[in-house]
């Protein structure tokens, strides 16, 4: 049965909550993950296919969970675990304690990306930028080989730590200053980025589609990731955060404010970076097309030469370069906290509700996510493995929280929570169709598809980084480790009287 508390924190305001779950959805996937992403699966003419692929999901996948998450979050008062089992009742323990953990681990290597980012905002305010690919890559060498992933994954964790340490009051302090100073900063990098010779080249790139490639699954599969990698719906991070969420706050209103903000900042993410890889590599070195979409595809493991090797090069032959290096890197670095500190929040709340003081269920999150970070921060091919397996585990998760629903009714939901609230807009029956059919319905067959694609020579192989057989077996340890301990995990859930079923 759901309960609250008349005492229990909330948000002090609406915009300082808005912040805070803009500053969820808005991280380095929009600026490290996205421009890459959109050009793998460009065709030769333009990247325009990908971007409707991935504003269909935008509308049909991300909008509704982000509903779905939020009136759980007010509903229940509790975080993503105690939720299901309140929802589902205590059988439904080991499928929250999945989602919560996909999020989780995301966060061990997510991390060692921001501790990146710290590493070269601080290098970008004290050396030159360099000036050749060769200098580029002597810094991220010199980076990888000596123990400074291991010591800025620290400082992120520590930092992340520290945000989140009083509640929501922190966070959302936190939020106010970070969110609205890396809009600034993304507006004046696709501003300046804009005004390059040659920079329209790469805008007309990114937003030419080639409608052939809609018929292939797997730019669906990739948009449907990507999204929610940008928005973080399915996640448990907006439930987190809306257990902190006025009754005045409106649910709908804010789900679509939320995802439709953050995909306008990336798609400003990706003018910035194809209209400044297009300008330089082509007006200034000389590359076709062809050489300049390599380069952004293929620019090392996890994403990392794109934004960390080539972009340090582009600023430096810019005008101005310097300081918008150090703009760019901040502006990475802060999306990168202002996502990470609800990823830390939200294991974080877990184990309050299941007893342990906030100090200590923070010191654990914190202690443990290091710990299990570390493999990412000493290999990249590790890290590139956890960003695969972890993220394509979003869409099951999505699908979990849809199940759900389905189980106990989705038009209950919407008659109740998403239609007739003061001051809220109300969603249409197709919200219903979509949760109903189409999501379950988009998660298996695209799960299906890629399953069946993903038999390949080493399909087998546990250990390689991209098998289907890597993915199978961290899911399958996962969830038989959760379904295993069921009873015990609901029974945490449920011994305290704020957290009961």
């Amino acid at each position: 049965m759901p309960t609250s508390s008349a005492a229990s924190p909330r948000f002090s305001s609406q915009w300082g909550f808005f912040l805070s779950v803009l500053g969820i959805a808005v991280g380095t996937g929009n600026i490290w993950r996205f421009p890459r992403i959109a050009a793998q699966n460009g065709g030769d003419d333009g990247a325009g296919a990908f971007l409707v692929a991935w504003l269909v999901f935008l509308f049909a996948w991300s909008i509704p969970l982000i509903m779905i998450e939020y009136v759980w979050g007010r509903k229940h008062r509790s975080g993503v675990v105690a939720t299901f089992v309140k929802e589902g009742g205590k059988g439904f323990a080991w499928m929250g304690s999945f989602v919560a953990f996909v999020a989780t681990a995301i966060t061990f290597f997510y991390s060692v990306v921001v501790g990146w980012c710290i590493y070269y905002l601080l290098q970008s305010i004290t050396s030159p930028l360099p000036q050749t690919t060769e200098a580029a890559m002597q810094v991220w060498n010199d980076y990888q080989s000596g123990g400074w992933p291991l010591l800025f994954h620290g400082i992120a964790m520590g930092l992340g730590a520290l945000a989140i340490w009083k509640g929501v009051s922190s966070i959302e302090r936190v939020n106010k200053v970070l969110v609205p100073t890396l809009l600034v900063i993304v507006l004046i990098s696709v501003v300046r980025a804009l005004t390059l010779p040659g920079a329209w080249d790469g805008v007309a790139y990114l937003f030419t589609p080639d409608w052939s490639q809609l018929a292939h699954p797997r730019i669906w599969i990739e948009a449907l990731t990507q999204n929610a990698w940008d928005t973080g719906a399915g996640w448990g991070l907006f439930l987190t955060y809306a257990a902190y969420m006025s009754t005045k706050q409106g649910i709908v209103k804010n789900a679509v404010a939320t995802a439709v903000g953050n995909n306008t900042v990336s798609i400003l993410a990706a003018l910035m970076v194809f209209a400044t890889v297009f300008a330089i590599l082509q007006t200034e070195m000389g590359m076709d097309r062809a050489e300049i979409l390599e380069v952004m595809r293929t620019s090392g493991p996890a994403s990392t030469g794109l934004t960390f090797i080539w972009m340090p090069q582009l600023f430096e032959r810019m005008f101005l370069g310097g300081p918008l290096a150090i703009l760019f890197f901040l502006g990475l670095t802060f999306a990168g906290f202002s996502s990470l500190i609800a990823q830390l929040e939200l294991p974080t709340r877990v184990f309050i509700d299941a007893g342990l003081s906030r100090p200590m269920a923070i010191g654990a999150v914190v202690g443990v996510s290091y710990l299990l970070g570390i493999p990412s921060a000493v290999n990249l091919d590790i890290l590139s493995n956890q960003d695969f397996v972890w993220g394509v585990a979003l869409m099951v998760s999505g699908a979990f929280v849809a199940l759900l629903v389905i189980r106990n009714g989705v038009t209950a939901m919407r008659d109740t929570y998403l239609t007739g609230q003061e001051g809220d807009w109300n969603v249409s029956r197709g919200w219903v169709y979509v949760v109903q059919y189409f999501i379950p319905v988009a998660a298996i067959v695209l799960l299906v598809w890629w399953l069946s694609q993903s038999v390949t020579e080493n399909w087998y192989d546990p250990i390689a980084t991209d098998s289907l057989m890597t993915v199978l077996a961290q899911w399958a340890v996962m969830m038989g480790l959760f379904f295993a301990g069921n009873r015990w995990i609901a029974q945490k859930m449920t011994d305290r009287p704020d957290v009961g079923a």
